[in-house]
């Protein structure tokens, strides 16, 4: 991890600290933390969890960014992906940050419609789905971070042609997912995201089995 990023992302820890502790009195016994693919309420926690969720996941999102380097087996490193791996997970950092702010200010009593929150939630998802997918071709081979099957662990061949396909499949479906967000058409966008997320998946068994008969692995 860099400096910068990690001066950057503990001002970010800090921030979400600052506001869970300004917005704590403002919040109810039990907070909503999950919302069902209706839009509508189906999971609370009380609302010391906050600091759980927001600062504590935070921190343990950066803490994870800087082992997972030293984690990683010989030959699996993400550091020959240097770049693109702290990027992904800045991207995944600076994503789960929003989604805390969207639910500690709702649920701090600010005037938030269901629908609101929802497609804030879910907007971000798509965005975040399709910022990830511009870079997935980068993504060398690695236990943790990509399409990680059998079959693209198996071939370095696998692995790049499935993560040149997953690249425009994810890229794709988050802004058409975004799109779809933006119209109020919720339960499409998940759809459609759901889709972009499997099809790398199924594209590298099928490529897999292609190069096996055809005697290419």
């Amino acid at each position: 991890m860099t400096r910068k990023l990690m001066v950057f992302e503990l001002l970010l820890v800090a921030a979400a600290m600052a506001a869970t502790a300004v917005l704590y009195s403002h919040l109810p016994p039990r907070v909503t933390t999950h919302w069902g693919l209706n839009g509508r309420p189906n999971g609370y926690s009380p609302r010391w969890m906050m600091w759980v969720l927001g600062p504590g996941f935070l921190a343990g999102i950066s803490l994870l960014t800087a082992v997972l380097p030293w984690l990683s087996p010989r030959r699996f490193e993400v550091s020959s992906f240097r770049s693109t791996y702290l990027f992904i997970m800045t991207a995944v950092f600076v994503m789960m940050g929003y989604i805390y702010g969207v639910v500690l200010w709702a649920g701090s009593g600010r005037h938030m419609d269901i629908a609101d929150i929802v497609r804030a939630v879910q907007g971000a998802v798509c965005l975040f789905f399709a910022v990830i997918g511009n870079v997935m071709g980068k993504v060398q081979r690695n236990f943790f971070i990509g399409v990680r099957t059998p079959w693209t662990l198996a071939s370095e061949r696998v692995w790049r042609a499935t993560h040149r396909f997953a690249a425009r499949c994810m890229v794709a479906a988050g802004l058409l997912g975004l799109v779809l967000v933006l119209a109020g058409v919720q339960l499409a966008s998940i759809a459609v995201i759901l889709a972009g997320a499997l099809a790398p998946v199924v594209y590298s068994l099928v490529y897999y089995k292609h190069l096996e008969r055809c005697g290419g692995l």
